[in-house]
């Protein structure tokens, strides 16, 4: 197909596909859009060696034993999530029911823990980072919505004006937050175990083993990173605890399954059978 003046092959083999994806510097990816690039830039958008380095220093985030850690925050998250929908039981009588709208609880779950995750003792301020990221996507989906005129996004409209401002509080934020854990870490305090943190001291081992900081990460590129890791989980795992709800509706012989092995690990559960009047159609 094309796009414009631009040719584009679209493949289905996933043989060609195994050739084609370790070929970094042969198929790069596409230059993003101004969207794009506001939302979710980093190792997403980079090419070639940039990919190559940055993705290095990445990498120590994902190893086991700090997944190990984020399991915590995760089982933390779950628990007070279910906590707050509990309170619910409270408005009901015995023998009665209600409708509880819960996509609420399925999008404030990933966002606490990613806050958590990714900014660690600066939980709260990485909250409002990520509710202002949320706003800010509303912004760039409602625009790419509209119908595109050449140069509108330039001019001082409201909803440009308020895109611009909090893209401006999101790396004034984090750019504050990074600036007290360098101070912490020249002071010889130890990084903490959270996203910033170990994207900060990879960077740092990196610079001290060439000895010159040319490379590592710009702090521009860290900010960069933060704003990337929210992109990369908020969305996505809502809508996976959604589709795992209505396969679960759809499939009631899951639910007996899944409460047979979680019985195994947990005690004293109160498991709720979830059917197809469970949901609105």
């Amino acid at each position: 197909m094309w796009y414009g003046p631009q040719p584009t092959i679209v493949v289905h083999d996933p043989e060609l596909t195994r050739e084609v994806t370790p070929e970094i510097n042969l198929f790069q990816k596409p230059h993003a859009g101004q969207f794009f690039t506001l939302l979710a830039p980093g190792l997403v958008s980079y090419n070639g060696d940039k990919w190559a380095e940055n993705r290095k220093l990445i990498n120590p985030a994902f190893h086991l034993e700090e997944l190990e850690v984020n399991l915590i925050w995760f089982r933390f998250c779950t628990k007070t999530s279910c906590q707050r929908i509990s309170k619910n039981r409270e408005l009901v009588s015995p023998k009665g029911s209600f409708e509880l709208d819960v996509w609420h609880h399925l999008q404030t779950l990933p966002s606490d823990a990613i806050s958590r995750t990714a900014f660690g003792s600066d939980y709260e301020e990485g909250k409002r980072i990520i509710e202002l990221q949320r706003e800010l996507a509303e912004h760039c989906v409602q625009a790419l919505a509209s119908v595109f005129i050449p140069g509108l996004r330039f001019l001082p409209t409201k909803r440009n004006r308020r895109r611009r401002q909090i893209a401006k509080d999101v790396e004034d934020s984090i750019r504050e937050i990074i600036s007290f854990r360098m101070n912490s870490i020249r002071a010889g305090e130890a990084c903490e175990d959270d996203l910033l943190g170990i994207l900060l001291e990879s960077s740092s081992q990196e610079i001290d083993n060439h000895e010159s900081k040319d490379f590592g990460m710009s702090i521009e590129e860290v900010i960069d990173e933060c704003k990337q890791f929210y992109f990369a989980g908020q969305e996505t795992t809502s809508a996976l605890l959604v589709w795992t709800m209505i396969l679960l509706i759809r499939y009631p012989d899951w639910q007996a399954r899944s409460r047979d092995c979680c019985r195994n690990f947990l005690v004293n559960c109160v498991f709720v059978q979830l059917d197809k009047s469970s949901i609105q159609d």
